[in-house]
């Protein structure tokens, strides 16, 4: 099992994942919401599109843009089972645990307060 420091290292070796990045608009959305309800938004997103078994739409659930979360989705390879699959040997076809979710918010909101550090 891997830390969330060890995945985003892995992360940020990929060309795909490694491209996505907030905005500034994505920046002011996360500063304005506050941290406290970008987690909140991102528990729903994971529970409601990712959690479970069979999601509805799978592999195209999550858009590429229009919420910081779905940009930490895609850098994270939490964006749909395929990638959890690939990524961090989590089986489709299986519910994911509450356990689970709160691992892939975690690391969402690990890159999300990274991103917010930096300057671009």
């Amino acid at each position: 099992m891997q830390t969330r420091t060890e995945a985003l290292y892995k992360l940020s070796r990929s060309k795909f994942r490694s491209s996505f990045h907030l905005n500034e608009a994505d920046r002011t959305y996360v500063r304005e919401k506050g941290m406290d309800t970008i987690r909140q938004h991102a528990s729903d997103f994971i529970r409601t599109r990712l959690a479970p078994a069979w999601p509805e739409n799978d592999g195209k659930q999550t858009p590429m843009k229009g919420h910081p979360v779905f940009k930490a989705q895609h850098a994270c390879a939490c964006c749909c089972r395929g990638c959890l699959e690939k990524w961090y040997r989590v089986p489709k076809g299986t519910e994911l645990t509450e356990i689970q979710q709160e691992k892939i918010v975690n690391l969402l909101m690990a890159w999300i307060g990274q991103e917010m550090k930096t300057q671009r």
